[in-house]
Formats: C-alpha cells, structure tokens, sequence
C-alpha cells in the first residue's frame, strides 16, 4: 500500500528547497544600495528616504456595525541627510517669503544586487513640496544630519519598476496569486532614466 504520508513529506521537502533558493536571507532588500534624485540630481549624501500614502477615511455606521469610506488620500514622505552643503534650501526659504511655493519631482531608486533576477525599485514622484526646512543645526561630536518632511499628490506617483514575486506558475508553488504587470511605454524619458542610472 503507498504510503500517503511519506508522499507528502518528500513534496513538502522538496518545495522547501526550491523556495529556500528564492527566499533565503540574502533576498531581503538592503537600503544601502537606495538613491534619491531631486530635479534628476542626484542627492549622494541621502541616509534615509521614505514615503507612504495615507487613505483618508470616513467612518459610516451600518446598524452597530461601524464600516469606513475613502474620502481622498494623503502622501507624505521624510527625506534625512547627512549634511555636507546646504542644497539651496536658503534659496528655497527665501523664495516662500516671496510667496513662490516651488514644486519638485523626487525620483526613489533600489536596485539590490542580490534581488531575484536583477529587478530593482524605481519610483517618481511628481508635484512634490517642502513642509519643514531645519535651518541650521549641531551637535558637538557628532555629524549633522537632518530631516526634511515632504508632501506629494498621490495621482503624480509612477511606478516605472517594481520587484516581482517569484514565478507563481513554478510547480513548487502551491495555489496562484495576481499582480499587474506595469506597462512602461508611456513614460518617455522617465524610462531614459531608469535605463541609464540601472547601467550605473
């Protein structure tokens, strides 16, 4: 009589090793290997980048259950360097006195060498603005490092790369799950730059 259970165990080890391959701890992404570019210019003095979308929502009462509506979305990001100049951001305050509220466009890159097949992050962000500039700041002992708080309109996000998920059709894995794949044609020069800074 086959033995059903020792069937499943060598299924079982078998899948474990063919996902170890993909999923073993040097997968994980590294943050050392982000850039940050402002205006196409690369900002090399970056230690920390990140950004998120918050989803506004409103609480609607459904008998006494309590469920929510999206109202808008939010995006908001923080950008941290370890200063070596000041970047213009003198220029920047003084021209907000004037009442000119300039707009920016970052671009987040992470190409990870050891990410599956090569694949890297590459994200722009369009109609960017600057909440808080640290004017000047020290600490004795210690290298200066600020934080610049930033503001986004969500509908000026492009993903230009993104990492995909490992062949979901490979027979080690167990069910299938859908991701869309971006289409890049229409973004023109956008895709000059990633092209150009992934040979770097």
């Amino acid at each position: 009589m086959r033995n059903l259970g020792f069937d499943i165990q060598r299924f079982v080890d078998y899948t474990r090793r063919e996902t170890d391959k993909t999923l073993r701890g040097r997968r994980r992404l590294s943050g050392n290997y982000g850039r940050v570019y402002i205006n196409n210019a690369l900002i090399f003095e970056v230690s920390a980048f990140s950004t998120k979308v918050t989803f506004e929502r409103e609480d609607i009462w459904i008998g006494n259950s309590k469920d929510s509506k999206v109202t808008g979305l939010t995006g908001e990001g923080e950008l941290t360097i370890k200063q070596v100049f000041s970047r213009g951001f003198d220029v920047y305050m003084k021209n907000q006195l004037k009442g000119w509220d300039e707009r920016f466009q970052f671009i987040g890159y992470l190409a990870d060498p050891d990410t599956l097949n090569g694949e890297y992050e590459f994200v722009k962000f369009d109609n960017v603005w600057i909440n808080e500039i640290e004017v000047i700041k020290f600490e004795k002992a210690s290298v200066i490092e600020k934080t610049i708080p930033f503001g986004f309109t969500p509908e000026d996000v492009e993903f230009s790369k993104s990492i995909g998920a490992p062949d979901e059709t490979s027979d080690t894995t167990i069910g299938t799950v859908e991701h869309v794949t971006l289409d890049n044609s229409d973004y023109g020069d956008f895709d000059d730059i990633s092209e150009s800074v992934a040979e770097d």
